[in-house]
């Protein structure tokens, strides 16, 4: 299958990129801005292409399908994350996180299905967070974006599914990516977060990776408007 993975250079997103390589999927690298970053890891995990494009940038979100062609699988994995209080959001954090993390979904989801309709095949991933189940006392933008997509999920999944197209959100927990080192990497700040995690530890971007790699197969074809949540039980 030909399958685009965005925000795939790094983190969750670089760990499905290989998983699907492996599996013997054409993948498509994305990078935001860095079109070398995305070819070297192209390069380095054997995918068949790479391409730029700012998702805070409609006229560039616009462009991305004619770069690409259709895909059978669209994992919409990139998004941004700015810390602040509920009362120190400002103007500029809420548009850019609801630009590039709801916006750029949507119209995403809109460019890649008329393909997937016309082939009446097609898997749709988005990738959520824990904070839709848990609060964070500097994540209530974030969170709020999140939740917004998983409501689009839903609903768009409902229309979807007689035109063979499926709908899925993952929700990943405290997985030690790039965006999370601060706190993984201070041995008393990861303590504090893995003692609010049953499982006991952070998560890996590996462990990400089985939940999307059924939801975009034939044996996960019966899955649709669903979210799984990875997080090591952290949203209990």
């Amino acid at each position: 299958m030909k399958i685009l993975i965005t925000g795939s250079t790094q983190g969750i997103g670089r760990a499905m990129a290989e998983a699907f390589v492996r599996r013997g999927d054409d993948v498509i690298v994305h990078c935001s801005r860095d079109l070398a970053k995305a070819k070297r890891v192209r390069d380095e995990i054997g995918a068949a292409s790479a391409v730029v494009c700012d998702l805070a940038d409609m006229a560039q979100v616009d462009g991305l399908y004619a770069q690409t062609g259709p895909v059978d699988c669209l994992i919409l994995n990139a998004s941004v994350q700015v810390k602040a209080g509920w009362q120190d959001i400002t103007d500029a954090d809420f548009d850019r996180q609801m630009t590039v993390n709801v916006k750029s979904t949507l119209r995403l989801i809109q460019a890649y299905y008329p393909a997937m309709q016309a082939k009446h095949f097609g898997r749709i991933v988005t990738v959520g967070s824990v904070n839709q189940y848990r609060q964070h006392p500097e994540l209530s933008m974030y969170a709020a974006t999140k939740c917004a997509v998983m409501s689009l999920v839903k609903n768009i999944a409902k229309y979807a599914a007689p035109d063979g197209v499926t709908v899925n959100n993952i929700a990943p927990g405290a997985i030690a990516t790039p965006r999370n080192a601060a706190v993984y990497d201070d041995p008393a700040a990861r303590e504090a977060v893995e003692a609010t995690i049953p499982l006991g530890r952070f998560g890996q971007p590996a462990d990400c990776v089985g939940a999307v790699l059924l939801l975009c197969s034939e044996a996960g074809g019966y899955i649709t408007g669903s979210d799984i949540v990875i997080d090591g039980g952290m949203h209990l």
